[in-house]
């Protein structure tokens, strides 16, 4: 009886009419539908790379450091553009002389053209950066990647090897490794030095990027086309998940820079017959109370580059990860 009175009562007064509960729906004609929303359909299809190379053309921050780093790439592979004087030419009778023409920032405590050891030593320095960063980022993302995929012991395996190197010290690795293998020293010796204790941040990157990406729906729609797993590592996750990588490595650059300079600063870094930064400043060390210049040119030219390097990390990592930027 009382299902049949509600029913009643409810054919005869429908919701929306009853006392409080009136509603007022305006004309289509008087509310347009606005296009905000609207998506050009004749506009090129982008991709996370375009928007990223679009964020960077309007960064400053990319612009500058940009600009700073082909400029030191230009002074690493033609030196002798910038200057004409031998680096290795030294003469006693100008030890510690001031600049004069040709010789814009003087001479050290051996009478070598401190300008023209400045230019040279890029080419080390610089040298011991880019291969140092392209053999980390090769064997880092290799062992990350294959650890994030496979899964299983092998990820244990892998994982606790990285926890083992990473409980070294990077310079205190490479250290260690150089005076037990007191050899003729050159740039590969400290290259190699230096990216076996460097890959094991780039391998923790790539694995927690390939853990978030290998499932996702491209891959198992390649899965379901028929494709092979190390297809699928190498054609599909590994490309998702280079951003990261290239974040670390663009920001372990400098870092790397740094340590040539320490371990060369050290008189175990690269040998004194090969002109780089650290080694001036090494020998400048003992002249900073009395001619501090000698040592402030080298120390500038290093400071300048880490700090490009540095600057050009934090645009890309800007762009690459857009939940990084500050508000």
């Amino acid at each position: 009886m009382a299902e049949n009175a509600n029913s009643a009562i409810t054919k005869e007064k429908p919701l929306e009419t009853l006392p409080g509960q009136e509603r007022y729906v305006a004309p289509l004609e008087e509310t347009p539908l606005q296009q905000v929303d609207s998506v050009d359909e004749a506009a090129p299809a982008t991709s996370m790379w375009a928007d990223a190379w679009r964020t960077l053309r309007r960064n400053p921050l990319f612009i500058i450091s940009g600009i700073l780093i082909l400029f030191i790439i230009v002074v690493a592979l033609f030196p002798s553009l910038f200057t004409k004087n031998n680096p290795t030419y030294c003469s006693l009778e100008y030890s510690l002389d001031g600049s004069s023409a040709g010789h814009p920032f003087g001479y050290d405590l051996q009478g070598c053209d401190i300008y023209s050891r400045v230019i040279y030593g890029t080419r080390a320095s610089l040298s011991v950066g880019i291969l140092t960063t392209i053999i980390v980022v090769v064997v880092g993302a290799l062992v990350g990647a294959i650890a994030g995929f496979c899964g299983g012991w092998i990820d244990s395996v892998l994982s606790r090897l990285v926890d083992i190197f990473m409980a070294i010290p990077l310079l205190l690795g490479a250290i260690v490794v150089l005076q037990m293998f007191k050899t003729t020293g050159s740039v590969w010796k400290v290259v190699l030095v230096l990216a076996l204790f460097g890959w094991v941040s780039t391998a923790r990157i790539a694995r927690g990027a390939v853990l978030s990406s290998k499932n996702l729906e491209f891959n198992t729609a390649s899965t379901a086309l028929g494709s092979t797993p190390m297809r699928n590592l190498f054609r599909h996750i590994i490309p998702n998940s280079l951003a990261p990588i290239i974040v670390i490595a663009t920001t372990s650059l400098g870092s790397y820079i740094v340590s040539e300079a320490t371990l060369s600063f050290l008189g175990i870094g690269l040998p004194s017959t090969t002109v780089s930064w650290g080694g001036d400043i090494s020998s400048a060390q003992s002249l900073l109370r009395t001619d501090p210049m000698v040592l402030f040119y080298p120390s500038c030219a290093l400071a300048i580059t880490v700090l490009a390097f540095i600057m050009m990390g934090d645009a890309v990592k800007d762009a690459l990860d857009p939940k990084s930027r500050t508000a």
